[in-house]
């Protein structure tokens, strides 16, 4: 019998928000290697002061999720999932930072990202749609406002099956080049440069094979 997905949300948040995390996502699927279990965190939303446009320049450095973060979650999560014993067949568990495509679910994340480029599709159609594709105008009242193509739509929370930043993969290879030191050479194509950032992002989580307890069967990996 498969756990609900909204059981799972209930046991791995609690150790996610002692870590000083947010949970923003958790897939709960089984695919062609087996069952596996994807939790997304990220670090709460920085301080703003007043007057302020950016936050100040001692907290950037700990805005990102690290490595370290992703590998200290997933073992608290092993262990919370293996005294709970709610899972009874193997299953791999993957622990990893949202990415540039981040999903986003709860009103807080609507607000956070405004200005953003988003897709949003919707369990209930508003004005004859159910798909959207534009910029995030913010979120009030249980409501997200998008605007696609000049024209605002506010959608209900509860209705929003699935919602996403938009990269921008030119501005983001631009990013990585600079870090890098301008090295890359020629500007790859769209699917090459995604492919890599894809892969990078993949790369960044922290994985680990482990023998089962007995009591508690999986495999986990983050």
């Amino acid at each position: 019998m498969r756990t609900p997905p909204h059981v799972l949300w209930q046991l791995v948040e609690p150790p996610i928000q002692g870590a000083g995390l947010d949970l923003i996502e958790l897939q709960w699927n089984r695919e062609g290697e087996g069952w596996v279990l994807r939790v997304f965190i990220d670090r709460p939303e920085p301080p703003h002061l007043p007057g302020a446009s950016e936050p100040p320049a001692d907290v950037l450095p700990r805005l990102t999720v690290s490595h370290e973060d992703c590998e200290r979650v997933s073992r608290d999560l092993s262990a919370a999932l293996d005294v709970a014993d709610v899972i009874h067949h193997t299953y791999k568990l993957e622990v990893s930072s949202p990415g540039i495509d981040r999903p986003l679910r709860r009103e807080q994340d609507f607000r956070r990202f405004a200005g953003q480029p988003v897709k949003i599709r919707c369990t209930e159609p508003s004005e004859g749609r159910r798909n959207f594709s534009g910029v995030l105008r913010g979120a009030e009242n249980g409501r997200v406002e998008v605007d696609c193509e000049g024209k605002v739509y506010q959608l209900p929370v509860a209705t929003i099956a699935r919602a996403n930043l938009v990269p921008d993969w030119d501005a983001e290879f631009r990013r990585q080049g600079a870090s890098r030191g301008g090295e890359g050479g020629t500007k790859p194509s769209e699917p090459e440069r995604k492919g890599e950032w894809e892969h990078s992002h993949d790369q960044s989580k922290t994985r680990r094979d482990e023998t089962a307890a007995p009591h508690a069967p999986h495999r986990s990996a983050s």
